[in-house]
C-alpha cells in the first residue's frame, strides 16, 4: 500500500526532465523525412583532412557512418591520408615534391604510399568503424580491378633551355580511365561498408597514386550515387565577400570558377561536383569536416551546415529543404 501510494505522488518536479526528452525527440522526428527519402539510397564518401587526425572527430566519423549503415544508407568510403604519408616519407628521409598540388610519385615514394594508404589508414578507419558496431571492409583501387588508371601528365611549363612548353611528368601519379564496381556491389549485397584506399592498376599492372577527391567522384558516377559529399577542412564553398553559400547549382560553380572566387584548394573539389552531377549522381556536398558529426548535421537536418552543388535550382528547393 505504501508503495502504491508513492507511485502516484505528484510527477510535477519531473517535467523539466521530460521536456528534455521532449526536445530529443524532436530531433529525431526532424530526421524522419530524411531517413524516409535516403532509405536505400548509396552516399560515396571521401574522408580527409582534420576529421582523420582528431581521435574525437575520427570517433563521430565512424558513428556516423554506422548509423548510416542502421537506418539503411550505404555509405561508400574513399579516404585520403597525405599528412601521414608525408610523415612516414620524412621518417624515410625522402623528401616530398608537389606540382599544383599533386604530389610527384617516384618508385620509392609508391611504395610509401600504397603501404601507408593501403596498410595503415585503411586498416584504422576499417577498425574505428568495426569497433562501432559497424561492418566495415578495407581494399584499394586495385582490388577486384576497381579502378583502372593511367599515367597522369600535368601542364605545361616553359622551358628557360629550348623556349618551348614542356608536359610535367609526376611520376606514378593516375588518372582514372575505368572503374568497375562490381566488387563494390558485391559487398553491398552482403551489407559491408566498403572503405576503399585511393591507389589504382595501371595498363601494365603498376601500382598508381591518385587523388582521393577524383575517386570518390568517379565511383560516385559509377555507381549513380544518391549523394557525392567531400569532407575538407573549410566550411564550405563561400561567395565574394566570404560568406558560405548553403547551396549552388551547377551554373553558379561555373562562373564563379570563371571569376576566379572558387579557386585554390576549392577549384578540384568543386570541378569533382561538376563531374560527379553530370555523370547522374543527384547531389553533391562539400562540408566541413572539423565540426563533430558533419555528416548527420549536412543529411539529417534541415539547414545543413556545408555547400550542397546541384544541377538546376529546383534542386535546392525540394519539399526536404537541404536533402
Amino acid at each position: 500500500r505504501h508503495n502504491s501510494r508513492r507511485r502516484f505522488e505528484p510527477i510535477y518536479p519531473l517535467i523539466p526532465a521530460v521536456k528534455k526528452l521532449i526536445q530529443k525527440a524532436e530531433i529525431l522526428l526532424e530526421a524522419l523525412p530524411f531517413i524516409k527519402k535516403f532509405y536505400g539510397k548509396t552516399f560515396v564518401i571521401k574522408y580527409g583532412g582534420n576529421a582523420m587526425v582528431s581521435e574525437t572527430l575520427k570517433d563521430n566519423f565512424a558513428l556516423d557512418i554506422v548509423m548510416m549503415k542502421y537506418i539503411g544508407i550505404n555509405p561508400v568510403i574513399v579516404h585520403g591520408g597525405g599528412p601521414q604519408i608525408d610523415k612516414t616519407l620524412k621518417a624515410l628521409g625522402i623528401q616530398s615534391q608537389f606540382f599544383e598540388g599533386q604530389r610527384v610519385t617516384n618508385k620509392e615514394t609508391i611504395d610509401v604510399v600504397e603501404m601507408v594508404l593501403g596498410g595503415k589508414v585503411n586498416k584504422e578507419i576499417v577498425s574505428l568503424i568495426n569497433r562501432h558496431g559497424g561492418n566495415a571492409v578495407g581494399i584499394t583501387g586495385k582490388d577486384g580491378d576497381l579502378i583502372m588508371a593511367k599515367r597522369y601528365k600535368k601542364g605545361k611549363k616553359q622551358s628557360p633551355e629550348t623556349d618551348r612548353p614542356e608536359i610535367i611528368d609526376l611520376g606514378l601519379v593516375g588518372e582514372i580511365t575505368q572503374v568497375n564496381p562490381q566488387i563494390l556491389e558485391t559487398l553491398d549485397k552482403n551489407e559491408f561498408v566498403p572503405v576503399i584506399a585511393p591507389i589504382g592498376k595501371g595498363k601494365d599492372g603498376e601500382t598508381l597514386n591518385i587523388n582521393a577527391d577524383f575517386v570518390a567522384a568517379q565511383i560516385a558516377s559509377a555507381l549513380k550515387a544518391e549523394k557525392l559529399i567531400l569532407m575538407t577542412d573549410t566550411e564550405g564553398v563561400k561567395n565574394k565577400s566570404g560568406k558560405l553559400q548553403s547551396g549552388l547549382t551547377k551554373k553558379e560553380v561555373i562562373t564563379m570558377i570563371k571569376e576566379k572566387v572558387i579557386k585554390d584548394g576549392m577549384l578540384p573539389k568543386a570541378n569533382c561536383c561538376l563531374d560527379a552531377l553530370k555523370a547522374g549522381v543527384h547531389k553533391t556536398h562539400i562540408v566541413d569536416g572539423r565540426i563533430q558529426h558533419a555528416l548527420l548535421l549536412e543529411i539529417f537536418t534541415e539547414d545543413g551546415i556545408g555547400t550542397q552543388i546541384v544541377e538546376k535550382k529546383t534542386d535546392l528547393t525540394t519539399i526536404i529543404p537541404h536533402s
